[in-house]
């Protein structure tokens, strides 16, 4: 019989504590403890990060591609 091995309390908690959306941005700031507190990430005006190929674009009314705008 195979025994699964569970988090203990203290990390399932760490684990939900954590930032969620902190990997790209250039700035992070938290605010507050515990189930009080609020992540901030900012990204810099500068900021240009491309998720994914590029999009080639769509056929314009003649059927020819028009590319990307």
């Amino acid at each position: 019989m195979e025994v699964k091995q569970s988090r203990t309390a203290q990390e399932t908690i760490e684990r939900r504590m954590r930032n969620s959306g902190g990997e790209e941005a250039d700035k992070t700031i938290k605010s507050g403890e515990g189930v009080r507190r609020v992540y901030h990430n900012i990204h810099l005006s500068g900021h240009q990060a491309q998720h994914g190929a590029d999009h080639p674009g769509e056929p314009g009314i003649d059927g020819k591609m028009r590319g990307v705008v």
